[in-house]
């Protein structure tokens, strides 16, 4: 599958702002976060951005290139702004679309899990005649994350965790409409990870873990490197079964963790506990 990742806005087009933000800034965080978790973790994957830095670009260059590169999907990462009231996520698909177009499937999907991780009030899926799911040859989608404007959004923007939430809300989406094989690392069964929150400090993943088991739930601290980055990931089990996976997230989500989500690896020849109840 090739992607086409376009941060919205760039170089000399800010974008909305509010709350100490600029659009542009949190467009291209959540998109390289999108790109470095998809590529990390799934094979029979290419990734394109139309930046990957702070330069400006026009919107039809944005999608010729897309265009030319042949891309199987066009996904722009944007956030909203309105009257500083307004809060909550939303997606766009063209306004010519069918509901029962493949564009529209792939929204349905992405949609779900995006909303499973962002905390964000769901202000529903919607259609538009932006220029970049118009002039863009293949299916399209464009994210709204959140108002920078509001201060309750604008202060998720402002944390680590929710920003990798996002990217991976995003990412189990493209996943899944898209089939992708996860990362094959030497052979071994697929396990189905339940991260309870992914952290920059130990210490706040100690606390989560501190938490959890209040809460009469066992977790761990791992740790994954992302683009020279360490985070510390709280895992609350493992599983040959996304089904067990799935109840054990639910589980979790029940204990207040809203931002916890399932993440897929190939297992290895270490001896980490597999749960199969």
């Amino acid at each position: 599958m090739k992607l086409y990742l376009d941060p919205g806005h760039g170089g000399t087009d800010g974008g909305a702002s509010g709350n100490g933000l600029l659009e542009k800034n949190v467009n291209l965080d959540i998109a390289l976060r999108i790109r470095n978790t998809l590529l990390n973790s799934y094979d029979n994957v290419e990734v394109r951005m139309s930046r990957t830095n702070d330069i400006t670009k026009s919107l039809k260059a944005r999608t010729d290139e897309a265009n030319a590169w042949g891309a199987d999907y066009y996904l722009s990462i944007h956030c909203n702004s309105f009257n500083g009231s307004a809060r909550g996520y939303e997606d766009y698909i063209h306004s010519n679309l069918s509901d029962s177009s493949l564009t529209a499937r792939y929204q349905d999907i992405l949609h779900t899990e995006i909303t499973k991780l962002n905390q964000l009030t769901n202000r529903g899926q919607k259609k538009a005649d932006f220029h970049v799911l118009r002039e863009s040859n293949m299916p399209a989608l464009l994210t709204e994350n959140g108002f920078i404007d509001n201060p309750n959004d604008a202060n998720l923007m402002k944390q680590t965790s929710w920003l990798q939430a996002v990217a991976q809300g995003h990412v189990n989406g493209l996943a899944i409409a898209f089939n992708l094989p996860p990362k094959q690392n030497g052979g071994g069964e697929i396990l189905y990870k339940v991260i309870a929150g992914s952290f920059t400090s130990r210490q706040n993943a100690e606390e989560r873990v501190a938490y959890l088991s209040r809460k009469g739930i066992d977790s761990f601290i791992g740790t994954v490197n992302i683009s020279g980055t360490t985070w510390y990931r709280v895992q609350a089990g493992a599983f040959s079964s996304r089904e067990n996976a799935e109840q054990r997230l639910q589980q979790v989500k029940n204990a207040g963790i809203t931002d916890a989500y399932i993440v897929t690896e190939q297992k290895t020849a270490s001896l980490e506990p597999i749960m199969s109840e």
